[in-house]
Parts: C-alpha cells; structure tokens; sequence
C-alpha cells in the first residue's frame, strides 16, 4: 500500500493518552514527532491530554477534566485500542486507573513504558502495589520499552508480559552547512540538575577552561529548567563566564536551531530511559558525550558514533571533552555516523511504520 492509501484510508481508531504537547520532556517531544506522521490520521487518533506543566491544582485539573473526556471517546468512539504513554511515580497512578477503565471496556491497551526509573519505582513499591503493577503490565496487549535493557528490566517486573521494543524516533533534518567562524559550541540540554550530570558538567568545564586559559576558543551552554539559577551561580562561583552559559527552557525551533550551530553534545545522566535530546543531537550530526547509563548504550556506540563515560566521573568527562573539543577529524567522524546510525534505525519515518505494524497486530489478535 503507498503512502497517499495509507493517508486516505483509515483502518482503525486509537485513543491516545499523554502529557501535553506544550510540556517539557522526552513524551510530549515523540508524541509531537509521531503526530507530525501519516499514523495519526490513518488511525483517526484521539488524543486525550492527563498532565500538563504547571501549579499542582493545574496538573489535578487536567487529570480530573481528562477522566471524564477519556470516558465519553471510549464509549462514543468505541476506538480498537487504546496507546498510554506512561513514565513513572505519579504518571504511571494516572495511567493505571484509565487502564482498568479501558479493559472494563473490553479494549486493548498498549502500554508505552518512557520511564529511565520504572524499575526502580517499581521495586521500592510496597507489596501489594507491586503485585498491581505486575497485573497491569501482564494484562496489557502489548507492552512497549525503547530498548533490549529496558526490555529486560520489564520482563523481570512481569515475566508473562507480552514485551515489545519501538525506540523513540527523530524527524532528520538536511545536513546543515558547517558551523560559522566562531568558539566551538557545546551543548546540554534538559533538566539542569545533577541527576542530569549538569554540575558535574560545570565541575569539568572549569578544569578544562583553566587548563586550556583562552587557547581554544570554545563554548558550553546549558539549556533547560530547574535549577537554571544554581547553575548561574556556579559558573560565576567557578569563573567561568567567559566560557559558559546557561538559557532557560527553549521551544523545539530555537532547539533545532541551537542544535545546528552546535559542534558537540553533552549529556552526563545518572540515569535515563533513551532521551530524545540525544536522538535529536545524532540527527544533526553531532559529536555525542554521553554517560553510558539506561538506554544510552543503545544509541551511542562508544567510540563509533559518541563517547561514553561513566556517571559521576568529572574526570572521565573532562578527558571526552578535551578529545573532542581538541580533534576536528574525531568530531567529524563520531557525528557522521550518529547521523547515519539515526537515519538507518531511529529515524520517524522507520519507527510510526512499526507502530502501525504493531497496531494492526494487536486489533487483529
């Protein structure tokens, strides 16, 4: 079937539950990715939005205002199964009561596990909420992890759970022109607190600056939110102004934009699930530093298509960076084959084809 068919013929009806679009982070950054694909239309999607950014009394007021929306698409739609996108905590709780509320309709639920953490939320749970989350999964029609550890971690929560493995997926955009004469530029982006490695980050740019004194014009800039004013104050507290900075929380368009005068990307987690920041990174063809934690690994391969250091380890980082920061021919080379890597196996147009695959097979079981 080409795709004009596919685009014009329906074959199904999903509802799909998530944060809000306009929220920060890797759920509402693919959920936007696969809207943007033929899927969304070839399956006359729903979209049913439980969180949003904000005060507490907004986030339960999207939740409460969504129940009763959710309720009238199952009964009215009568869609063939329902997509929840789910992480940990507070969003899986969320997930979990519309679950049931599906299955109390006799429709399959797909459930899509983003959580970097779910494993260890899950164990920290007392039994009997453990026993819940384990009859959960195990009840799913599928259940979707972004990679083969992630997998693994899910089967040892539920070992009768049907598990599938969809990465996330990037729009690539055209190569872009070569950076402009100017400081080399590297970037981090995301919540900038230390689960996120950014002071870490801060730690070993600051050895790095004092080392190099000037002699290599280069440039750190944190983009995100949280702790955006205790990192001002550490760059200031380790004085380097000169060479770092730190913006607040930016929309997609000044991400890509940043991202496409960038030379090298940086992000030293302590734990992740696969971000989307990396993703986006290998799609421009960026150099990549990453700590090889979660489903890092799975993305990065260490000295083939980024560098992978140790969480926690400043000087592990510091020596990636000066490698890279030092070795044009190195930079060029570890992002050319990100690209390449993105294009082959993460690319929107592979992944919403998969999904569309994997929902044909749930409705048709």
């Amino acid at each position: 079937m080409d795709d004009r068919a596919m685009e014009e013929a329906p074959v199904g009806r999903v509802l799909c539950v998530s944060t809000s679009l306009d929220t920060r982070g890797g759920i509402a950054s693919y959920v936007r990715t696969i809207r943007g694909t033929p899927l969304w239309t070839r399956w006359q999607t729903h979209h049913v939005v439980t969180h949003r950014d904000g005060s507490r009394a907004r986030k339960i007021g999207t939740f409460a205002s969504a129940v009763p929306r959710y309720l009238r698409t199952l009964a009215g739609v009568r869609p063939d199964l329902v997509h929840l996108h789910m992480s940990s905590a507070g969003s899986f709780f969320r997930k979990a009561a519309l679950f049931w509320i599906a299955r109390a309709f006799r429709v399959p639920v797909l459930v899509h596990i983003h959580s970097g953490r779910f494993d260890r939320f899950h164990d920290r749970l007392p039994a009997p909420l453990r026993w819940a989350v384990r009859s959960m999964l195990t009840q799913a029609a599928v259940v979707v992890t972004l990679g083969e550890g992630w997998a693994a971690r899910i089967s040892r929560i539920a070992p009768r759970a049907r598990v599938e493995i969809l990465p996330n997926a990037v729009v690539v955009p055209e190569p872009a022109p070569p950076p402009a004469d100017g400081p080399l530029s590297v970037v981090f982006l995301g919540a900038i607190c230390e689960a996120k490695g950014a002071f870490s980050l801060l730690e070993a740019w600051a050895k790095l600056a004092a080392e190099w004194d000037g002699r290599i014009p280069v440039r750190l800039t944190l983009a995100g939110d949280r702790g955006v004013d205790d990192a001002r104050r550490t760059i200031a507290d380790l004085g380097i102004e000169g060479s770092a900075e730190v913006l607040d929380w930016l929309p997609a368009s000044e991400v890509a934009a940043l991202l496409a005068s960038a030379d090298v990307f940086v992000l030293p987690s302590r734990s992740e699930g696969q971000p989307m920041s990396v993703l986006e990174a290998m799609a421009h063809g960026l150099c990549v530093v990453a700590s090889g934690v979660g489903g890092i690994p799975e993305l990065v391969e260490d000295g083939r298509s980024g560098l992978l250091v140790p969480p926690d380890d400043v000087g592990s980082l510091g020596n990636a960076l000066r490698r890279v920061v030092g070795d044009r021919d190195l930079r060029e080379r570890l992002g050319g084959a990100a690209r390449r890597r993105v294009l082959s196996e993460f690319d929107v147009d592979v992944i919403w084809r998969r999904l569309d695959a994997l929902y044909l097979e749930v409705i048709e079981r």
